[in-house]
């Protein structure tokens, strides 16, 4: 390699490294960053890459990887139980926005097929930059988070056969009729599938038994890129065949390991590709119509907002609701840019047409952080004031319990058979008034707030219980609690592994998963009713509690490391399954053969 090859090179990751961190330390997000680098670097601008084509060529494998990835990620059994949500949530949105922007696109003069294809473009959103808002405000979890995950979902299912179908619309594919070939295609897939049905099992089994990470990921880029390849040879899109392969492979036993594996590649990769966008970015044209590129950002963005708004309101979700999935949505996706540039291949959109369309996408990329940050003032300044939290009575109690629901009231009740005091504290007032009604003493107050837990005298107390819903509170009030009342024991409730982990970083010994005692409970119950004698039963209950217990502990120790997570995983469910038929063996066999042999 020349240094004049490696001059390219040097740009991207200089430019990439420098925007991207600017832009995410201002809460843009890494995209706008990726579109910001390419249009600095490219052709409109400094002009450190004449060509955009450099670029493109790469970037095409970061939409590759982006689709086996989502394929992995769309499990069929999965989608199938979803099926009521993503239709009717996702499709009607893309249903009813494409229909509105096809509308808008032939008032303009373009023909239906053009039409369509920049209606469903314009109806998709960034999936990457609404799950980062989504995520980083913890509101995935709400009404309207979960309903804007269904549409996103959906989006990105619509998308694959949108790849497949766009090409037959342009001009010099109709008068060709079709340039698939359909008989290589059909015998391809059905090669695919029975090679992943019946040998893809096998063959990753054998090469995770080297314990190789470098021969995994090869195996994966071979697998990724060689059904790539196959579909491109039947006259379909690469990008196709990479999420055929990903849903494929999206019910093996590996598909976390295969996912590890590519998200490097997937995120050097489109990266690559959003600079690419940013390079094909015609800025100029702001400056040559800048009423026209405004009014028209401006219009889409209202457009889709009313459409979006409709949606959740049709689907009977709250007018708070409606608007708060408005305001994380309303923004143009990445796979528009995709759908764009394969349509002007097929001849569908033209080059005019099409950097206008860019340029409008990705100005309302820009636009949603703000309108984000607009929602939520609006939406402070509608909300009621807070009701005032109560003053909480000095009663020198020995025990304070963070959270009085399901959860916090069996310590509450069975301390009160005891005599024992203790000070509950609830963050939820309609709960609050509903136990007041049964006479328990609560108070209304935030425990992840130190002013609250020195009032309800945590200086003075010895046993802290964190029994609170929410995660982040809950390991906010346990940080809190470590930090000003070290003399404090707690006990926490943790929702999965991942929240005890949290709350083993901040040095929390007393942790339970709320699930985890009732679901053995119950599988007890289930094996003595399978016909397993009780006290077998419940020597495994226990003997897999004592495993699962130090198992939590060894995967603490390598939870930044997902590959050797996985591996120590799947290495401990190996040796569970050993330690019970060894024990159980050696408990309840053993003793029954030398009963037969006692002399009578």
């Amino acid at each position: 390699m020349t240094h004049l090859q490696l001059v390219p090179v040097i740009v991207f990751l200089t430019s990439s490294v420098v925007l991207v961190s600017l832009f995410q330390k201002l809460g843009l997000g890494s995209i706008l960053g990726y579109l910001a680098a390419g249009l600095l670097i490219g052709p409109q601008m400094l002009g450190l890459i004449p060509d955009p084509s450099y670029a493109q060529s790469l970037s095409e494998f970061g939409v590759i990887f982006l689709l086996f990835i989502i394929g992995l990620e769309l499990q069929p059994k999965k989608l199938w139980s979803l099926k009521k949500t993503l239709l009717g949530f996702g499709g009607l949105q893309i249903v009813l926005t494409s229909a509105i922007f096809a509308g808008i696109a032939h008032f303009f003069e373009l023909s239906w097929p053009a039409s369509w294809v920049v209606g469903f473009s314009l109806s998709l959103s960034s999936t990457a930059f609404s799950l980062q808002y989504l995520t980083e405000r913890k509101v995935l979890n709400t009404e309207f988070g979960r309903s804007a995950f269904a549409i996103l979902l959906m989006q990105d299912v619509a998308a694959i056969p949108a790849l497949a179908i766009i090409p037959s619309l342009g001009l010099e594919a109709a008068a060709k009729q079709s340039h698939v070939n359909w008989g290589a295609f059909l015998f391809t897939f059905l090669g695919i599938v029975i090679f992943s049905r019946t040998l893809l099992g096998p063959l990753l089994r054998q090469v995770a038994i080297l314990r190789s990470r470098e021969l995994f990921t090869g195996v994966t880029l071979l697998i990724v890129i060689g059904v790539a390849f196959l579909m491109e040879r039947s006259g379909l899109s690469m990008a196709l065949g990479a999420f055929i392969a990903g849903v494929f492979l999206s019910e093996s036993e590996y598909r976390h390991e295969l996912e590890a594996d590519l998200e490097p590649f997937k995120g050097i990769l489109m990266g690559l590709f959003f600079i690419s966008v940013g390079m094909s970015v015609n800025a100029a044209l702001i400056l040559q119509r800048p009423l026209t590129i405004l009014g028209l950002t401006v219009l889409y963005i209202i457009v889709k907002g009313l459409a979006i708004f409709a949606v959740g309101r049709i689907m009977k979700l709250p007018t708070l609701a409606s608007r708060n999935l408005v305001a994380y949505l309303v923004q143009g996706g990445e796979f528009a840019f995709v759908i764009f540039g394969v349509g002007q291949t097929a001849n569908v959109l033209s080059l005019e047409w099409t950097q206008t369309l860019t340029l409008i996408v990705t100005l309302s990329m820009i636009a949603s952080p703000f309108i984000i940050l607009l929602n939520d003032i609006i939406e402070r300044k509608q909300t009621q004031p807070e009701k005032e939290y109560d003053r909480i009575d000095d009663n020198n109690n020995p025990v304070i319990i963070a959270g009085f629901g399901r959860f916090g009231q069996i310590f509450g009740r069975i301390l009160r058979t005891q005599d024992i005091g203790f000070t509950a504290i609830d963050h939820d007032s309609e709960q609050i008034e509903l136990l007041r009604r049964f006479s328990n003493k609560v108070y209304y107050g935030d425990a992840s707030r130190r002013e609250i837990l020195e009032a309800a005298g945590a200086a003075r107390a010895k046993y802290l219980i964190v029994a609170v819903d929410d995660m982040a509170t809950a390991t906010q009030i346990s940080q809190i609690a470590k930090e000003h009342y070290p003399h404090l024991l707690i006990y926490a409730r943790a929702r999965n592994r991942q929240h005890v982990f949290e709350l083993m970083e901040l040095g929390v010994q007393h942790i339970r998963r709320e699930t985890l005692d009732s679901s053995l409970n119950l599988t007890q119950n289930l094996l003595i009713d399978l016909g397993i004698p009780e006290a077998r039963a419940k020597f495994m209950i226990e003997r897999f509690r004592l495993h699962d217990e130090l198992m939590l502990k060894e995967q603490y120790k390598v939870r930044h490391d997902q590959k050797v997570f996985i591996d120590v995983s799947r290495l401990g469910q190996q040796q569970l399954a050993q330690v019970l038929k060894e024990d159980l063996e050696k408990t309840y066999i053993e003793p029954r053969k030398e009963q037969v042999h006692e002399p009578g």
